[in-house]
């Protein structure tokens, strides 16, 4: 089995077909997608798929270290990037194809009117192992 990071983006990806965003959707529409997406981790769950999910709020800062003693350095109020992270779900699967294949899947959450949202997600595979440094 192979983790995969399944990366559900603000903006920066490719526009879906019914790419109207959420904070124009009905309150029943947002409801729709979130029970859809419960129910999508649920059977993740039932076989042995699902390693976690999380929603992110679009507000974030930019952090760096600001050198011995000194505070980070901050850059804000959040971060101004086309490539804003708007959730993840990680899947333990045996293929690269699965992993695909499920975030297919989760492309057809329901959206605007009830349709398929068409999202596009990144599929990002965990390292196996971290890169050895050769002294």
């Amino acid at each position: 089995m192979a983790k995969y990071l399944l990366l559900k983006h603000y903006r920066g990806a490719p526009a879906g077909r019914n790419d109207v965003p959420m904070d124009r959707w009905t309150p029943q529409e947002v409801s729709d997608h979130m029970r859809y997406m419960q129910e999508f981790a649920d059977r993740l769950v039932e076989t042995g798929e699902f390693v976690d999910a999380q929603a992110l709020a679009p507000e974030g800062l930019w952090v760096q270290y600001g050198g011995q003693g000194r505070p980070p350095v901050t850059d804000g109020p959040f971060a101004e990037t086309k490539d804003l992270i708007a959730g993840w779900m990680a899947i333990d699967v045996d293929t690269p194809e699965r992993a695909y294949a499920l975030a297919a899947e989760l492309s057809a959450a329901p959206g605007a009117r009830g349709e398929p949202i068409h999202e596009w997600l990144e599929v990002r595979p965990f390292m196996s192992e971290p890169p050895t440094i050769e002294e």
